[in-house]
């Protein structure tokens, strides 16, 4: 007879989620106690401009980016299919999509956390808080995007030089 055990992983994982959902909850309570209805209607706010307008954006500027990578040439030529044929994607373009993903979600990312201040819509109250500038957040954040996208500019180039080396020197 075999013994049935349940997928839960080590009692220092159990520990450590138990730690976080206590923590979780502390957050929780302490954020609804002074104005639960403001809290409440910023959350669905922020979850319905979200379904309905961020999501589609960037749901279609990631698919205008696939399309884009499928449909260019073995060099970059941009000539398509022809009438009636289906375009058939390579991979190795479609991985070059992620290249262009990973530092526009993480630029993404840091615009919505710090969108406040890129903004410069607080900084007034921000350098009255913290007694520093409020201001040089969106040169910074530019900056930041600016690195992001060319180092993973730079991780392809390096990456397809590298792919290229190791072929035999028949297929090149």
């Amino acid at each position: 007879m075999t013994t049935y055990r349940l997928p839960l992983g080590s009692p220092l994982q159990l520990l450590l989620l138990a730690c976080s959902f206590a923590l979780a909850g502390y957050a929780g309570v302490r954020l609804l106690a002074d104005d639960w209805f403001g809290v409440a209607l910023w959350f669905v706010g922020a979850a319905v401009v979200h379904d309905l307008v961020l999501l589609p954006l960037y749901a279609a500027a990631d698919r205008a980016l696939v399309r884009a990578a499928d449909t260019a040439g073995p060099r970059g030529d941009t000539a398509g299919p022809l009438a009636g044929e289906a375009a058939t994607p390579s991979p190795a373009r479609r991985a070059r999509v992620m290249y262009v993903r990973v530092p526009a979600a993480l630029s993404g990312l840091l615009l919505l956390v710090w969108f406040p201040l890129i903004s410069g819509r607080v900084a007034d109250r921000y350098a009255s808080a913290t007694g520093m500038s409020g201001g040089g957040f969106l040169g910074r954040w530019l900056l930041i995007t600016a690195l992001l996208f060319g180092g993973s500019a730079l991780l392809l180039v390096l990456r397809a030089r590298r792919a290229t080396k190791d072929r035999p020197p028949a297929d090149h």
